[in-house]
């Protein structure tokens, strides 16, 4: 015979696994706290330090890294959403704008939104910096005028870029008392250190303005974007966007090739990092992978992938055209790569380039070789005309113009 339970038993049973839940909840609740006291005690109520934003932030970075900006534009929108009155997602916001100018600096279309949204961070984070003198809001104005500076200084607006550079210095001292920015903090003393010393020999006008700054340091500044490059959270992509370009001005082509790799290798579609890649493994004489990613890249172009565009391509057809001419002796390839360089360098109005006039000076041997005497000597005539006085190209052209004068008489 089947027993069945009473009435009370049910209910002393219903009782105990009633008060076992609201246990449940009560322990789950407290752990709730004391997780996010710990948290808040962790990152000292900095948001940049909350594991939280720093994982929602990655995603959305990675993105635009990676040149996808929708799924990017998605995630700091809800960040922005989430912390209105926050700097960091109008700072993100204004990041992903530099980053459509990076593959052609002279593409002035994004400059107004890039500049907005950086006034809109340095607004928010006055008022928290009024209201508390928080380091963290300290940090974005640093950050922020810093961009804004490197803005200005890609138009040659020199007055608005020293302007923002004395804000960004003055800012990046106040949030020092933050011994948890540090590594982010030495990504501008890097760049600092180093670039006073770059401007100072290669801007001679701007000397006299250099005066207002404290001296830098150029060995120190590599040594410590290299640090951030490795240690540091929001700024480390950009540090390695600058140690791109150190590397290559200071001849180091084996660190060049090799962080340009890495990089590329972390963001495939971010057409910056794949042309450095390109150009450094051609400058190392990696003539497969600079093949391949040349391809790469023009095939990037004519399928039309965010970034990827005339710069790019005049590095990767000129790339394609030399080693056509001077290692496979495919002078039909040659030719016609040699003139993808010129037709993308006259689209994006780059015509001072060495790719350029080198490009030009190829077309001249090979209608020689083609006994095209006139066409060669019109090749010749404009490298003359438009190179720099100091440029090897123009002083080539003109040895190669008299001997063309010659055998153009010869066949006459």
């Amino acid at each position: 015979m089947k027993k069945t339970l009473s009435f009370n038993t049910i209910m002393k049973i219903f009782s105990v696994i009633l008060l076992f839940i609201i246990n449940i909840q009560t322990v789950s609740a407290q752990w709730w706290k004391d997780t996010e006291k710990a948290e808040k005690e962790r990152s000292k109520g900095m948001l940049l330090l909350t594991n939280e934003v720093q994982i929602e932030a990655t995603t959305a970075i990675n993105h635009m890294y990676n040149y996808k900006f929708y799924e990017a534009e998605k995630e700091f929108t809800y960040l922005k959403v989430k912390y209105p009155e926050h700097p960091l997602p109008d700072f993100l916001m204004g990041l992903m704008e530099w980053w459509k100018i990076v593959p052609n600096t002279e593409n002035a279309l994004y400059d107004e939104k890039c500049l907005a949204y950086m006034d809109k961070s340095i607004e928010k984070a006055e008022k928290i910096w009024d209201d508390s003198e928080n380091p963290e809001a300290a940090f974005f104005m640093a950050a922020a005028y810093a961009f804004k500076g490197r803005l200005h200084s890609e138009r040659k607006h020199w007055s608005k870029a020293t302007f923002a550079a004395k804000n960004a210095l003055k800012y990046l001292d106040k949030s020092r008392s933050f011994s948890e920015f540090n590594p982010e903090l030495m990504f501008g003393d890097g760049l600092y250190n180093y670039y006073f010393y770059y401007v100072k020999e290669n801007y001679p006008l701007l000397r006299p303005v250099l005066w207002l700054f404290p001296k830098g340091d150029k060995p120190k500044g590599i040594t410590q974007l290299e640090k951030v490059s490795y240690n540091a959270f929001y700024t480390r992509t950009e540090a390695r966007y600058f140690l791109l370009q150190i590397y290559g001005l200071e001849n180091m082509n084996d660190k060049a090739l090799n962080l340009a790799k890495y990089t590329h290798e972390s963001y495939p579609d971010n057409p910056f990092f794949e042309r450095f890649h390109a150009r450094c493994a051609f400058v190392s004489g990696q003539v497969s992978e600079a093949k391949s990613l040349s391809k790469s890249i023009l095939k990037k172009i004519d399928e039309h992938y965010a970034g990827y565009e005339g710069v790019s391509g005049r590095y990767a057809s000129y790339i394609l055209a030399y080693y056509a001419y001077n290692y496979d002796k495919d002078i039909k390839t040659a030719k016609e790569y040699y003139l993808k360089t010129i037709e993308f360098a006259k689209n994006t109005n780059i015509t001072s380039s060495g790719y350029y006039w080198s490009s030009m000076l190829a077309l001249g041997k090979i209608a020689s070789q083609e006994q095209d005497y006139d066409t060669a000597i019109e090749y010749y005539k404009q490298v003359i005309d438009d190179t720099d006085r100091k440029a090897t190209q123009r002083d080539e052209a003109k040895k190669l113009l008299t001997e063309a004068k010659k055998l153009r008489r010869k066949k006459k």
